[in-house]
C-alpha cells in the first residue's frame, strides 16, 4: 500500500507529535499486526515498532475502503509497549 492520503487531523498530529511520515508509510506497508476497529468496520489499525524511536509502537488508523487509503490518525501507543 503506497498510495494514501492524510486527513487534516493526521497531518496535524504528525507535526505535533514529531512522527515522521516515513514511519507511517512503513507501518502501513508492513504492519507487525493489524486489527479491525471495534466501532467502525471500515477502519483498520496497523501497528509496528519504530526501532529508531526507542522501539515504541506506532498505531496508524486508516480507512482501507477509501481510494486512495485515508489515514485518519497516527500515534505512539503506550498500551502496546512490550506486546509486539
Amino acid at each position: 500500500m503506497t498510495d494514501y492520503e492524510l486527513s487534516a487531523h493526521a497531518r496535524i498530529v504528525l507535526a505535533e507529535r514529531s512522527i515522521r511520515e516515513e514511519w507511517l508509510a512503513r507501518v502501513l506497508l508492513n504492519p507487525e499486526r493489524a486489527e479491525q476497529d471495534r466501532d467502525d468496520p471500515e477502519l483498520t489499525h496497523a501497528l509496528g515498532r519504530i526501532q529508531e524511536h526507542g522501539g515504541r509502537v506506532l498505531r496508524v488508523v486508516y480507512n482501507g475502503s477509501a481510494k486512495p487509503v485515508r489515514v485518519i490518525t497516527v500515534f505512539f501507543d503506550r498500551t502496546q509497549r512490550g506486546k509486539l
